[in-house]
């Protein structure tokens, strides 16, 4: 069954070259939503760290490194940023002329990965000598975002143009897929058992990529045209995603295919990133109070760290101890420790 969940937090209340692919009908649990309740707490302010970047750089996604460092993308300036936290150093890597780059990660040779909507490519800069090297995605104004590696080591990224695609670094061959319902694909993540599962902001739907023939199945969450964003796996390949639109954070559970909503109830409550950490709480960050709030959902308590107006904190990812996100209207990186 489906549940909502209600309580207050900070302010709010929180009720809790082109292949065409096969598209499998919609799944979803017609279960009617229950409603419970949970506890809320603040966070010290000492839990928090903020590290100003230079102006204008406008961070919009950021990936912790193992080395310490942090990467982040300039999407303002056209550049990728790494933070030493230990000094507060920023160093500044050009990506090319009209970069807008999106999102961020660390692939498995430990370099960082970017989603270029302004390049319209998949970039990847060397950690040591700062070259970078682009794939252009043969599609016109994809409206690249997110991306993720599957176990293989293909990187799968999606487009909100209307488009998943996936880069093989061995060969260099891109491909790109059409989505389901047209635009909409955003956030981007692998299970630990290995599935590729997005989510469609226009779609209003969550999706799972077959990585063999770039098909994919739609599932679509009880509440309708509530706006998935953002999403992403715990330990046990529940997929955790924000629900922009419906003021909600909604669960999918592929093992007993099951949803849960936590719906957020107060003055255009917007939930906009989601990440789990190693311990499976669930991190989100919400723009109507400017705060991230995290879930613990074995006891049901919710904590909000309180964020400076106009923070606007658009996605999170973490290491182990550690969540951070991007102060995109503050020009600054923001930490969390995940033990407070």
């Amino acid at each position: 069954m489906g549940a909502r969940v209600a309580v207050v937090v900070a302010g709010l209340v929180l009720a809790s070259a082109c292949v065409q692919p096969y598209v499998l009908p919609p799944v979803s649990d017609p279960s009617p939503p229950a409603r419970v309740s949970a506890a809320v707490t603040t966070a010290r302010p000492d839990a928090m760290s903020t590290y100003p970047v230079p102006s204008g750089m406008h961070p919009h996604d950021v990936a912790a490194a193992a080395d310490g460092t942090v990467w982040f993308t300039g999407q303002g300036s056209g550049e990728l940023g790494r933070l030493d936290p230990a000094t507060g150093e920023v160093k500044r890597i050009a990506l090319g002329r009209g970069s807008a780059p999106h999102g961020v990660i660390v692939g498995p040779d430990g370099a960082p990965w970017i989603t270029d909507g302004g390049l319209n490519a998949i970039v990847r800069v060397d950690p040591s000598t700062s070259e970078v090297r682009r794939w252009v995605v043969p599609r016109p104004n994809a409206g690249l975002n997110t991306a993720t590696f599957d176990r293989s080591g293909v990187l799968w990224f999606t487009g909100q143009a209307g488009i998943v695609g996936r880069l093989d670094p061995a060969s260099g061959r891109v491909d790109v897929f059409d989505a389901p319902h047209g635009p909409g694909p955003y956030g981007i993540t692998t299970t630990p058992q290995g599935e590729v599962w997005f989510a469609s902001l226009a779609g209003g739907y969550i999706g799972k990529v077959d990585p063999a023939t770039g098909g994919i199945r739609v599932y679509e969450p009880p509440t309708k045209r509530q706006g998935a964003r953002r999403i992403w796996s715990d330990s046990q390949g529940r997929l955790w995603f924000t629900e922009w639109d419906g003021g909600q954070i909604g669960r999918y559970d592929p093992s007993v295919d099951r949803w849960r909503e936590l719906l957020l109830v107060g003055e255009h409550p917007s939930p906009y990133a989601v990440y789990v950490d190693e311990r499976d709480a669930v991190w989100f960050t919400e723009f109507s109070s400017q705060a991230i709030v995290r879930f613990d959902p074995e006891t049901g308590g919710f904590t909000s760290f309180p964020l400076a107006p106009g923070s606007d904190v658009r996605q999170l990812l973490g290491r182990t101890g550690e969540v951070w996100g991007a102060e995109s209207g503050r020009d600054a990186l923001v930490r969390v420790r995940t033990g407070e």
